[in-house]
């Protein structure tokens, strides 16, 4: 939802530069700026819905092929292994955000934004989708102890 209302804003954003360019010859100085900051908020605030309704890419081929218990281990491994590199990212992007915060950073254009605003987004949504992935990483643990399919 979030990532929904940040696309749409972009798209407001972008058509207003257009308009007054097109127009008037004036740009607003900061729809690049901002869209940029919003992609990111996008990648970050949906990965972790993204992962909750099964729309990251996976390589579902080779596991078909294997044995149940193979695939439900592979699984569990695979999601392990994202779940703590997730968690090394959100622990390195609280790092730079508190930098931003204490060194009073701001981004080097003419609108001087709090670098600290579009990190913490990117925080927020990381620590979504960390959350996301350690349930998702229950759950596949579980399914390896009940011999329950995982999808």
């Amino acid at each position: 939802m979030v990532s929904a209302v940040i696309l749409g804003l972009m798209t407001l954003l972008i058509l207003v530069e257009i308009f007054l360019w097109n127009l008037f010859e004036k740009t607003t100085l900061i729809a690049d700026e901002y869209s940029a900051y919003g992609l990111a908020a996008i990648i970050f605030m949906g990965a972790g819905y993204c992962l909750k309704e099964k729309g990251h890419i996976r390589i579902t081929l080779v596991l078909g092929f294997l044995p149940g218990f193979a695939a439900r281990l592979i699984t569990f491994v695979s999601t392990a292994v994202t779940t703590v590199f997730m968690g090394y990212l959100w622990w390195y992007l609280l790092k730079m955000v508190q930098s931003a915060i204490r060194y009073e950073s701001t981004s080097g254009t003419l609108t001087g934004t709090p670098l600290w605003v579009p990190q913490a987004v990117m925080l927020a949504g990381a620590g979504c989708f960390l959350i996301q992935l350690l349930a998702t990483c229950l759950k596949t643990f579980a399914a390896i102890q009940t011999k329950e399919e995982v999808v």
